[in-house]
């Protein structure tokens, strides 16, 4: 049985909107896109490619499979662990809208997308990876269906644009299992699934 681990982006006030650049994606008048970016060290490639060296498949919402089918295909060195795993490992999107995917490896995932998820994780073995995809993590988070996440939380606040945990996500609890800052300050956060939260007073 896989595990399933969501590798995500965010700024300081939790938004996760077109952190790769101006153009990722504008939608709801968002012009911030690119905030990453300037925090792009080797500290942060390092444990970016450490996270690559894992996966056995990758699942992928609509909006980050179109980001990543544009722009990874045309990576082809061999040299490169993100392109190698990328482009060489099956790749599942979550979609009703989907008609074609070019990408070679792809299977688009048509059906009630919590039962499409389990039964991937019942099939597959080692580690799905998730990056991005906030709107599918959040369905995945209702449904406990996310093993493992990796926050990297970078030193910027936006104001606006999406975020992962909104009003109403469901109370879950979760074990800190690392933390680490990179040298441009990045804090990177890895916390495993553990349940409904506790709670007490003082």
């Amino acid at each position: 049985m896989a595990t399933l681990s969501l590798t995500q982006f965010l700024t300081l006030d939790g938004v996760v909107q077109a952190p790769g650049g101006p153009d990722e994606d504008r939608s709801d008048g968002f012009e911030h896109g690119g905030w990453s970016v300037p925090y792009g060290d080797e500290d942060f490639g390092r444990f970016m490619d450490e996270v690559f060296t894992r996966p056995t498949a990758f699942l992928l919402g609509r909006r980050t499979y179109d980001i990543f089918a544009g722009y990874w295909p045309k990576r082809t060195d061999p040299d490169n662990p993100v392109a190698s795993k990328l482009n060489a490992l099956p790749k599942y999107v979550a979609s009703t809208t989907l008609t074609e995917a070019d990408w070679a490896g792809t299977t688009v995932l048509r059906g009630d997308v919590a039962q499409e998820v389990a039964g991937l994780k019942e099939r597959l073995d080692g580690e799905i990876q998730m990056h991005g995809s906030a709107g599918l993590a959040r369905t995945l988070l209702d449904h406990d269906l996310i093993d493992t996440l990796h926050l990297l939380v970078f030193p910027v606040v936006l104001g606006t644009g999406r975020r992962l945990f909104t009003e109403g996500v469901r109370p879950t609890a979760f074990r800190p299992a690392g933390s680490h800052t990179t040298g441009a300050g990045v804090a990177v956060h890895t916390y495993e699934l553990e349940g409904r939260p506790a709670y007490g007073s003082y």
